[in-house]
């Protein structure tokens, strides 16, 4: 899920959400240790934790970080010159990209599985995430009331992060564009 909008954070604090994020999709909440961040950004450790005094502190900035991108790169989902079907298939599309591209599981995929483990304010970031794709889902499936559908945006998503889960772990791209493929035609 490209890096493509401007993030509130600048300069070293941007780094560090960079890495930290590329270590948690990579590892989960557990893989981010302040201490190899300091050494991959090059600065001290100490430095870290002036920008985000506790692990939870980074973990829910680098989810808030991701869910603005992820939303950003989604668009709206209600443009009525859009057919439902194209709405969704941009949704696909960051799925696809962020596995494709990135080689790495969506961030809140690998938290979501974490979440009855991660701090509070880390999982309640990752609920957000959630609940604000779920939204943009919905409103995606029913702004244009001329095609309806039996497809819910929970089973979109969920069909997407299993998906994801599945091609990764089995190295089987093809998983996802199955399931992709099966979304797309449901609706």
């Amino acid at each position: 899920m490209e890096n493509s909008e401007q993030s509130a954070f600048t300069g070293t604090a941007e780094e560090i959400l960079q890495v930290a994020e590329r270590h948690m999709r990579a590892g989960g909440f557990d893989a981010v240790s302040f201490r190899d961040i300091a050494t991959e950004v090059g600065i001290k450790s100490a430095s870290v934790h002036y920008h985000f005094p506790q692990k939870s502190d980074l973990g829910a900035a680098v989810v808030q970080r991701y869910t603005a991108r992820v939303i950003n790169a989604v668009g709206a989902a209600d443009n009525p010159r859009e057919t439902v079907t194209t709405r969704i298939d941009r949704l696909i599309g960051v799925y696809r990209a962020a596995m494709l591209d990135d080689g790495l599981i969506c961030l809140c995929c690998v938290l979501g599985a974490e979440t009855l483990d991660l701090p509070d304010p880390v999982a309640e970031s990752v609920n957000r995430f959630f609940e604000q794709v779920l939204a943009w889902t919905t409103t995606a499936l029913t702004a244009a009331p001329a095609e309806p559908t039996n497809t819910s945006a929970g089973q979109i998503v969920s069909n997407l992060q299993g998906a994801m889960v599945l091609a990764l772990a089995t190295k089987q791209q093809d998983h996802f564009s199955s399931a992709a493929e099966g979304i797309l035609k449901s609706l």
